[in-house]
């Protein structure tokens, strides 16, 4: 791996024996995961919710903004805890630095958890779509755009409000922009075709850029050992839309 891991901003909650790292989505930190968090068995299972650069408070740290930085930071912090072995949890671009993690350290990452998670080989936008995404890390109103759509356009202007205006103050503009070339155009899936991991794969029935169906066009096909599991409840942002049923889903995964 070419970039440079360094331990970055996290937490860790639980005590349990069973180690899972999560990485956030673009448009949230390390708090997007709050709601999920009053859900999770600490008993069972330790996690660590990590601020990649640019984000929360790692939103002054400098760096490349790569999905390949956000992997090796992720290392640098399980280093640090001292955990030898852990699975990883990554929403959206979350998802896709997840995968490399898998790849740089196959003895060390058990098993990978993808909410709404972006595929290894990326996520290509047209002319227009280009435009509203890149416009995203200056105008809040593109941020919002794309929330509403990607949630399915089912929720009111207060929860848009609340999601837009965390996402601009907890993000740094330039990270924000940078890691989106990363996620979205940066193509690596022939590395992880037929890759034996365990993954699950968790999608909201309302998700119209990575639901099912985005799903079984890519993970499932790359991934021999991967399932996936379908909200009926929830758009891209099933940690803050429906935290309790996502928190089962993924511990029943991770005990089996």
């Amino acid at each position: 791996m070419v970039a440079t891991g360094q331990v970055i901003p996290h937490e860790v909650h639980g005590t349990g024996p069973a180690r899972v790292l999560l990485l956030h989505n673009w448009f949230g930190d390390r708090t997007s995961y709050d709601r999920l968090r009053a859900h999770l068995n600490g008993d069972a299972f330790s996690y660590a919710f990590l601020d990649c650069r640019g984000y929360g408070e790692a939103k002054d740290l400098d760096g490349a903004f790569t999905m390949e930085e956000v992997a090796a930071d992720a290392l640098a912090v399980a280093d640090h805890l001292g955990w030898e072995t852990f699975s990883v949890v990554g929403h959206s671009m979350g998802g896709k630095a997840a995968q490399l993690m898998l790849l740089e350290a196959p003895r060390r990452v058990t098993s990978v958890i993808g909410i709404s998670p972006v595929p290894a080989s990326g996520f290509p936008l047209d002319d227009e779509s280009r435009e509203l995404f890149t416009g995203a890390a200056r105008n809040p109103g593109n941020r919002r755009a794309i929330i509403e759509h990607t949630s399915g356009g089912r929720y009111d202007q207060a929860w848009l409000d609340a999601m837009v205006g965390h996402s601009v103050e907890r993000s740094s503009a330039t990270a924000f922009r940078a890691y989106l070339d990363s996620w979205s155009g940066v193509d690596f899936h022939e590395r992880v075709r037929g890759n034996p991991a365990r993954v699950l794969l968790v999608v909201g029935a309302h998700d119209p850029a990575l639901g099912p169906e985005a799903m079984r066009a890519t993970w499932l096909r790359w991934y021999p050992n991967a399932a996936l599991e379908v909200l009926q409840d929830a758009g891209h942002y099933a940690p803050e839309e429906t935290p309790e049923a996502l928190a089962a889903v993924v511990e029943r995964f991770l005990g089996r």
